[in-house]
């Protein structure tokens, strides 16, 4: 019987988010090893590529909206099936509010006025304005607030990543279940 497969758009979103989400993460964790010259150049990097995973998520969500995925097969015990879905509604809300706490957490940096973000330094990427526009000291309580949240955000993302990992590992190769192959492109 052939393994039911996520469409080719499904799988080129998921790989694309995978992919801006692993380069996002590795821009991150650099950020304090690097010299002193190069930190701004990767955290506005970091930026434009939370922007484009955003725009993906965004796109995914609409196309799972319009596009059932693949039935689990039926030897999944009921719980791993709970468990799938409440991973990938989760997976959905932090991909979402990882990039707008970081949006949030860049819009009430002190120097954003006169520092403008630039999407991969080729396009005018706006500020949220009602943020920018908040005293002096309420942005920089929004900005550590908000940098607090995306950091949190990113730590439960990285445990939810770890745990869908190692459940799709657990049924290609321990349960000899086509959960790979499912996500192919």
């Amino acid at each position: 019987m052939e393994t039911p497969r996520y469409t080719r758009m499904a799988a080129v979103l998921h790989w694309g988010v995978a992919v801006l989400i692993v380069a996002n993460v590795a821009l991150a964790l650099s950020v304090d090893l690097l010299p002193d010259d190069w930190v701004r150049p990767v955290i506005d990097s970091h930026k434009s590529t939370g922007i484009t995973a955003l725009g993906l998520v965004l796109l995914r969500i609409l196309w799972r909206a319009s596009h059932r995925p693949p039935a689990l097969p039926n030897s999944y015990a009921a719980w791993e099936r709970a468990a799938s879905r409440a991973a990938h509604g989760l997976f959905y809300v932090l991909m979402l509010a990882l990039p707008l706490s970081g949006w949030l957490h860049d819009s009430a940096w002190k120097d954003a006025a006169t520092h403008p973000m630039q999407l991969f330094g080729l396009v005018h990427w706006p500020r949220i304005e009602f943020i920018m526009q908040l005293p002096p000291a309420t942005k920089e309580e929004l900005h550590t607030v908000f940098g607090q949240a995306h950091t949190v955000l990113g730590y439960a993302f990285y445990g939810l990543l770890a745990l869908h990992i190692a459940a799709a590992l657990k049924h290609q190769w321990i349960d000899r279940h086509p959960a790979l192959q499912r996500m192919s492109i």
